[in-house]
């Protein structure tokens, strides 16, 4: 279960624009890494992302995108797994599922704890 610190860390790392943007992609699958023809055996989702395939749609480097995906990793809300020559990014759904749960029960419980909202 997420602490509120954990919780807090998330939405900072998310607070960062190129951040945001890179976790969107990585979660909606909007990279895709090509697999690793040196080595055809090794099994990865084949909606995974790769950092060199991240870095390719930001007008960033290659240190600077592993920076802000070390961030995401840190909050827990994505998966990196170095497979061969390559590192895979994959959200984090337990997280992820966790966090939503946590927005679900805000809006559920909205009406009957308004005043915590608006004091």
């Amino acid at each position: 279960m997420l602490d509120m610190q954990q919780k807090i860390k998330i939405f900072k790392a998310l607070g960062n624009e190129t951040r945001f943007l890179i976790f969107k992609n990585v979660f909606t699958g909007g990279y895709t890494c090509s697999l690793d023809k040196k080595d055809p055996n090794i099994k990865v989702n084949p909606h995974a992302t790769c950092v060199s395939t991240i870095a390719e749609h930001f007008d960033f480097s290659l240190p600077t995108i592993s920076k802000h995906l070390k961030e995401l990793r840190e909050a827990g809300i994505i998966t990196m797994e170095k497979k061969s020559n390559k590192i895979y990014i994959e959200p984090n759904m337990e997280t992820i599922r966790e966090l939503g749960s946590c927005f679900n029960t805000l809006v559920e419980n909205f009406d009957s704890n308004r005043e915590l909202f608006f004091v």
